[in-house]
């Protein structure tokens, strides 16, 4: 590919990415079939909206800038440069997931040269999933380029060693934008430590063939800089001050309160992976071929390229977080997009063997069957995840669960009773260029079609509720409930949101200052979460001579969806 074609696929690329992630940027995200849930917006930017409008962070017992003090910063930029609004909050996903795609675009040059990077750089730039979560206010979209961008570092460091702390500086951000990037940096770290024993060994006793360049152990020490100087900064300057308060955002409130860690526990989790959500099968050619990239790599690990090494960690570790910690959220499977998409673009663009044309001893074989194993599950269980739909929507896995588990088995028994005929097979297969061009143009297409698909039924209803709200109440009115926060970008409210245990909890039937409720009425009174909603029909209890201000139409569900303005007691203020 000529420098030329290269530069020109790329701007293309870009082009189209910032069309479908600004092209009316107040629309009301998909109802389903990618996990945003719009009203989680406003919460999560409420102290940057607070020190905008209020110039202080803090106004009530709800203050996420504890768990993620960067996406606060960057909305707080945002809002100070263009103003409080729904647009205005969405800028910050929408730069960072272009940033994503230019990072990745520089990591798969380094790694792979310009084919491969310009597929990534399609991949990423058109992907309905992300695209969609690009253009929500949420932690995802920042904390998924800040991991990208580390890893691109990290790619570019092993030309440009120096590079390796801006990788390590990357990574941190991603953690402090969202801790559940913490996979990440144990990946980077356990990746810079391989690199530094390798690099201290004899090449023979590392299994290093004679034609890959001896590793050098640069930059995975300017990594481990990178890391821990970052790491040292934000702890004195943000951490420690706020000990507390960060302790319980990022533990009791985000691990200890949350899930179960039971065996029984574990074992749903790993089975719910590529079932309970469609996200895997709205993608599955991106899943399939960057599954059998992945394999390559774990199976000629010892001669694979450090940022090949970190990709194949990525999706590992970061699966293994799920089964930890928490699968049943759509929102947690979003950042293996752009790693899927990297690993699939080496496999149709590097030209290479989809596996390793030397056969990898037998121990490193029987070291990589439970990665082929998750593999083989995730990429059978996206297919019959479309078999047992009807199922699927009545909480029901017991059938995609046992199928995709019986041909995940079956294909690993395979592999190890055949393995030397599959594998020969497997050794000598290529990706042809015009197969390579095929499968892109149809991944592509795939996208534009449910973007237009969305585009097509789209309305801005949560936008211009926000707007009524504004219209009906004083700015500086305090409004109990989560819906609050979905329903303050546009207007000068004070949500006061009560969580389970946290927030705005413990005062919550005394707060008879609080004149105001915004809560669902449709499709059920309270739908806003499990907890919070139980938490608001309680908190509607406590006022039985409540009365409806005003409702307003709203865009969550496939069905009709109501917000409703409550005044709690308007009998005492006549």
């Amino acid at each position: 590919m000529t420098r030329r074609a290269f530069v020109a696929g790329l701007l293309t690329a870009l082009l189209a990415g910032i069309v479908l992630r600004t092209l009316w940027l107040r629309a009301d995200p998909p109802i389903e079939g990618v996990g945003i849930v719009w009203h989680d917006e406003g919460a999560w930017v409420h102290n940057a909206r607070n020190g905008a409008l209020w110039d202080v962070w803090r106004t009530d017992e709800w203050n996420p800038v504890f768990i993620a003090p960067v996406f606060t910063a960057l909305e707080y930029a945002a809002f100070e440069a263009f103003g409080v609004g729904t647009w205005q909050a969405r800028v910050v996903p929408v730069i960072t997931g272009l940033a994503a795609v230019v990072m990745l675009v520089a990591g798969l040059h380094a790694l792979a040269g310009r084919r491969v990077a310009l597929i990534g750089g399609v991949l990423l730039a058109t992907n309905y999933v992300f695209v969609m979560w690009n253009r929500a206010a949420l932690l995802e979209s920042p904390m998924i380029a800040f991991i990208v961008a580390a890893w691109g570092a990290y790619a570019v460091a092993h030309k440009r060693p120096a590079a390796g702390f801006a990788a390590g500086l990357f990574a941190v951000l991603a953690w402090f934008t969202k801790a559940a990037a913490a996979f990440f940096v144990a990946a980077l770290v356990l990746d810079a430590l391989w690199t530094l024993w390798l690099s201290r060994r004899p090449r023979a006793q590392a299994g290093m063939s004679q034609e890959i360049p001896e590793a050098d152990p640069r930059p995975a020490l300017w990594t481990l800089a990178g890391l821990g100087v970052s790491a040292v900064a934000i702890g004195l300057a943000f951490v420690l001050p706020n000990w507390t308060e960060y302790q319980f955002y990022n533990w009791q409130m985000t691990v200890t309160r949350k899930p179960a860690y039971t065996l029984g526990a574990f074992v749903d989790r790993a089975s719910w992976l590529p079932i309970v959500h469609g996200l895997f099968t709205r993608t599955w050619l991106v899943v399939a071929a960057g599954s059998i990239a992945l394999m390559g790599i774990v199976l000629g690990w010892r001669t694979a390229k450090p940022g090949e090494r970190l990709l194949a960690l990525w999706v590992v570790l970061g699966f293994l977080e799920l089964i930890a910690h928490d699968s049943g959220n759509e929102r947690r499977y979003v950042m293996f997009v752009p790693a899927f998409i990297a690993l699939a673009s080496l496999l149709a663009g590097s030209g290479r063997t989809l596996l390793p044309s030397v056969a990898p001893p037998v121990g490193v074989r029987w070291a990589a069957l439970p990665v082929f194993v998750l593999l083989s599950y995730i990429v059978a269980g996206s297919l019959m995840r479309i078999l047992s739909l009807d199922e699927i929507a009545a909480g029901h896995f017991r059938s995609a669960v046992r199928g995709s588990a019986f041909i995940a088995i079956a294909w690993t028994l395979a592999m190890i009773v055949r393995w030397s005929p599959i594998y020969a097979v497997f050794s000598r297969a290529r990706v042809s260029p015009a197969l390579a061009g095929a499968l892109v143009a149809v991944a592509v297409t795939f996208n534009l079609i449910e973007y237009g698909q969305w585009a097509a039924r789209a309305g801005d209803y949560n936008y211009r509720a926000s707007i009524e709200v504004g219209r009906l109440v004083d700015s500086g009115t305090l409004v109990h409930g989560k819906l609050a926060n979905g329903l303050a970008l546009e207007n000068r409210i004070r949500p006061i949101f009560i969580g389970n245990g946290f927030g705005n909890y413990a005062d919550r039937l005394q707060r008879d200052d609080v004149r105001y409720i915004l809560t669902y009425t449709l499709p059920r009174v309270g739908y806003e979460s499990g907890h919070e909603g139980r938490l608001i029909i309680e908190l509607l209890e406590r006022y039985p001579n409540r009365r409806e201000v005003a409702s307003f139409e709203v865009d969550e569900t496939p069905a009709l969806d109501r917000a409703t303005l409550i005044d709690k007691s308007p009998s005492a203020r006549d």
